[in-house]
């Protein structure tokens, strides 16, 4: 890893406000921007465009060797493919599961993403960045809310894209996909222990991601005096 290169790790549950503020604190700071959940679901969409079950492990890890994924211009490639909001469609979010789950697809996207995140300073998010990602991150935080304010959140950003979901399914759903990521043996979702814990519930995203970028800035400055 070059001299000076840190990573800032951001994991939480599903529409805790990861993804935005992970962009937001990015831009602030001039690093690079990594969505590790925009991987996962790229993979998702590909098995589900070819009609593979995400629940066959054996379709899903031949799509998988098939699988040119890059991170460029701050969002996930499919080859030469930008997959757009197809990747956050309602049903990738709620068959994405099994695939995260698979130890081979975890092992093959971690190594991608410590090989993208070593290249240069860079902001992740995802559920296990601290733990397994960058056991070694010099910033973690651990981002949670409200469930019903999460599927608040979803309901709004899905009807942006012209879904209609009721907010009692969306709890349900997110229920269902919070005990799935925390009970999985491959990289469960957990906060690490020597994460900063930021309860979102009544946060707007420039507040959340102003406490992280507060901090952030607050550890390299003093850093940079102590040189």
């Amino acid at each position: 890893m070059a001299e000076g290169v840190y990573q800032v790790a951001i994991d939480g549950p599903a529409a805790s406000g990861k993804s935005t503020t992970a962009r937001l604190v990015a831009g602030d700071l001039g690093i690079q921007y990594l969505d590790t959940g925009a991987m996962y679901r790229a993979l998702t969409l590909d098995v589900l465009r070819h009609g593979h079950a995400p629940t066959d492990p054996t379709a899903v890890l031949e799509r998988l060797s098939r699988l040119e994924l890059d991170w460029r211009e701050d969002r996930v490639w499919l080859g030469e493919e930008d997959p757009g909001e197809a990747i956050r469609s309602n049903e990738v979010s709620v068959r994405m599961g099994p695939i995260c789950a698979m130890p081979a697809v975890r092992e093959w996207m971690v190594d991608l993403q410590r090989r993208l995140g070593q290249r240069q300073s860079t902001v992740l998010d995802g559920r296990d960045i601290g733990t397994v990602v960058f056991p070694q991150a010099r910033f973690k935080f651990f981002l949670v809310a409200d469930l019903a304010e999460r599927a608040r959140r979803r309901q709004r950003e899905l009807e942006a894209r012209g879904q209609q979901h009721t907010l009692q399914a969306l709890m349900d759903e997110l229920e269902r996909r919070d005990l799935s990521d925390a009970s999985r043996s491959t990289g469960p979702l957990r906060q690490a222990e020597d994460a900063i814990l930021v309860d979102t519930t009544t946060l707007g995203l420039e507040e959340q991601a102003a406490l992280i970028i507060k901090q952030v800035r607050l550890v390299l400055t003093r850093e940079a005096f102590c040189d």
